[in-house]
């Protein structure tokens, strides 16, 4: 395997798009926004029009990530261009950035992060149907992604079943009192070195290089997931534990599990109903028990009365990091049931 850039059978579109929605967002992050737009091979040669996939990311993940070569691999954008050219159905694929000076957004409209549930669901799905020759219908369009990626992928569909008809999640955060719970504590431990102040630990993170203290992660994805579930309505992120006891807020922990998928299933039944395909997969060793989580999302799309055969569920032997060779079965997959 070669380690420089491959050629594309498809195209990819760089673009840069203005979002009114992000425009002065509470951490004043740019409003705007790079877009990857890739078309399969054929595209250019007719008037035909075309599935669409979305892919988001994960925490921490921004746009330029996806073309990132690490050894012995290829990005996605070279993997997804390979689904299309070994024949599976044809579909524009879009990149989406979602990222915040938290590191993330949970594509969800919070005070604390800004609205990036909205500026997907109603400014970047009406530009690329606007822009491309795309099947402009939930019916043929669906979202992707792994970790927070995989998370946003399951919430929106619930949240609009007017614009999304289909998904595939890797790892999706879910089941919260496994998946972040133990994190907490691990929290507490940590912001013993800055009063029990986790703003005191942001000043002290932004004024370093990233990640060069042990503590960084953990209270990275605390303070992010925060300011995205439980911010108050001015802006600030509020823990649901406290930072001295570890002991949960149980207002602030509340708002937390209201955005746990498992949960939002049983509130969202009839959208669940409507889905025509969802994916879902995770590792067997995944250090945030994602995979129990998977397990206990496909329990509820179930009880839900989705219909078990437009739900493929595998767990595979691995961790949470370095699961990218799932992502192209799983759209390979998606594309042969968006083109029904």
């Amino acid at each position: 395997m070669l380690p420089w850039d491959g050629e594309l059978a498809g195209r990819l579109d760089r673009h840069t798009v203005t979002s009114a929605l992000l425009r002065d967002n509470p951490l004043g992050d740019p409003h705007e926004r790079p877009l990857w737009v890739y078309v399969p091979p054929g595209y250019d040669d007719g008037d035909e029009r075309y599935p669409v996939v979305y892919v988001i990311q994960g925490y921490t993940g921004h746009l330029t990530m996806w073309a990132n070569r690490t050894p012995f691999r290829q990005p996605f954008v070279e993997t997804a261009d390979a689904v299309f050219a070994g024949g599976a159905p044809g579909c524009v694929v879009v990149y989406v950035d979602a990222w915040t000076a938290y590191g993330g957004s949970q594509f969800v409209d919070s005070p604390g992060t800004g609205r990036y549930h909205s500026y997907l669901c109603d400014e970047i799905v009406p530009w690329v149907d606007e822009h491309y020759r795309t099947i402009p219908d939930r019916e043929s369009r669906a979202i992707t992604g792994k970790s927070s990626g995989g998370y946003g992928a399951m919430i929106t569909p619930m949240l609009r079943p007017d614009l999304f008809g289909a998904l595939a999640t890797h790892a999706g955060d879910s089941l919260y009192e496994l998946s972040y719970v133990p994190e907490f504590g691990q929290a507490v431990r940590a912001l013993r070195g800055y009063d029990q102040d986790i703003q005191a630990w942001w000043a002290d993170f932004r004024s370093r290089p990233a990640f060069t203290k042990p503590e960084d992660d953990t209270l990275l994805t605390v303070l992010g997931v925060s300011a995205c579930f439980s911010a108050a309505e001015d802006g600030t992120p509020e823990l649901p534990f406290d930072p001295l006891t570890g002991a949960l807020r149980p207002a602030q922990w509340q708002r937390w599990l209201d955005w746990d998928p498992v949960r939002m299933v049983a509130r969202h039944a009839e959208a669940v109903r409507s889905l025509r395909a969802v994916w879902i997969d995770a590792g067997t060793s995944d250090e945030y028990f994602l995979d129990v989580g998977a397990e206990a999302f496909r329990a509820e799309l179930a009880a839900a009365d989705l219909p078990a055969e437009r739900v493929h569920f595998e767990l595979f032997d691995a961790g949470h990091g370095g699961i990218d060779y799932r992502y192209p079965p799983a759209l390979a997959w998606l594309a042969e049931r968006l083109a029904r």
